[in-house]
């Protein structure tokens, strides 16, 4: 009788102990199924459809030879094909470079733009900034690429640090002249000039 009574004790002890480490154990398994639920990352199936039909393409490139041999390139972070299957393609922060054979480059980043793949020209808008190897920075609301020629205009005024200074104008158009000659910059509009002497001290002899 008392092995009895000391056995039903020792097991009322043990029950005691593995009762709530059971529950304890029960409960973190019901946390962690609970916590296995969708992520925040997780894309919704109405923006996955919205993608799939808007056709974006990444990092698209758009290149070739002009006329006098200058290499001209586009490259931009997306684009967007016509929904009705035209020609133009819509683009986003495109860069444009344009390299002539005899070294001199032009390189314009700008906010948006597109691409007119029947016609060879491009937009680029959204604040244009423009820079020559030659020492010229420009910024413009937007300009014209004339990709078969190598034309660019821009669409309005724009400001223009130079080595020698600061200029403004109404339009600016770069160009490859046919003998060779390498890049021209044409200033109209209403050009203004502020011109800024050489600070270099000269040394005597």
């Amino acid at each position: 009788m008392a092995a009895a009574t000391n056995f039903h004790s020792q097991l009322v002890g043990w029950l005691k102990i593995l009762l709530p480490l059971a529950a304890l154990m029960l409960l973190s398994t019901l946390f962690l199924f609970a916590r296995g639920g969708p992520k925040t990352n997780d894309i919704p199936f109405a923006e996955i459809d919205a993608a799939a039909a808007e056709q974006r393409i990444a990092s698209p490139r758009f290149s070739g030879l002009t006329d006098t041999g200058d290499t001209i390139q586009i490259i931009a972070e997306t684009a967007r094909p016509d929904s009705a299957g035209g020609p133009v393609v819509t683009i986003d922060r495109p860069r444009l470079s344009l390299d002539s054979p005899d070294g001199t480059t032009l390189r314009v980043t700008a906010g948006n733009g597109s691409v007119d793949t029947v016609a060879q020209t491009a937009h680029l808008g959204g604040l244009a900034r423009l820079e020559t190897s030659s020492g010229y920075m420009m910024e413009t609301s937007g300009l014209q690429a004339d990709m078969t020629t190598g034309k660019v205009t821009s669409d309005g005024p724009l400001e223009v640090h130079a080595p020698f200074g600061t200029l403004s104008a109404g339009q600016v158009t770069f160009s490859v002249g046919a003998d060779g000659a390498g890049q021209q910059m044409d200033f109209t509009k209403g050009v203004k000039l502020v011109y800024t002497p050489s600070t270099t001290a000269q040394k005597d002899d």
